[in-house]
């Protein structure tokens, strides 16, 4: 299979109001927009989109509708400090404190009006100790 675009699709029982959500806060904007589904791209990122479904549409098989649940969706940025900030004076809550991880980590979490949770990364040297477990090729970007 070779695969021409990759994105998640979040399925809500608000579409406008989460689509919204990662308008104003992430810098998405529309590419399709309809009350039950719309094709969202990142302004600063063509490669990086996200579709927001509503969860109980017929296209849905019936024994998968309903809403987003146990999700979580990363973005790097390459200013996690100042996205922190910026996040912040918007009132959106933050779940977990921006922080440096011994994996290779300075991040923090938030969520969407959905549950899902959202966090925002940027790449640090991993410690010695985590450096072992990274294949190579990983290292070099």
């Amino acid at each position: 299979m070779k695969c021409s675009q990759y994105y998640p699709v979040l399925m809500t029982n608000d579409v406008a109001g989460l689509s919204e959500f990662y308008q104003a806060h992430f810098r998405f904007r529309p590419l399709f927009e309809s009350d039950w589904y719309v094709h969202l791209q990142s302004a600063e990122d063509e490669s990086v989109n996200l579709a927001i479904l509503d969860g109980d549409h017929a296209t849905i098989p019936e024994v998968a509708r309903g809403r987003a649940s146990g999700l979580m969706i990363n973005f790097e940025v390459e200013d996690v400090d100042g996205f922190f900030v910026e996040l912040l004076n918007k009132g959106l809550p933050m779940l977990l404190e921006l922080r440096d991880e011994p994996w290779g980590q300075r991040h923090f979490m938030t969520r969407d009006p959905a549950g899902v949770l959202i966090d925002i990364i940027k790449p640090i040297p991993p410690s010695a100790e985590f450096l072992a477990q990274f294949d190579a090729a990983a290292l070099a970007s």
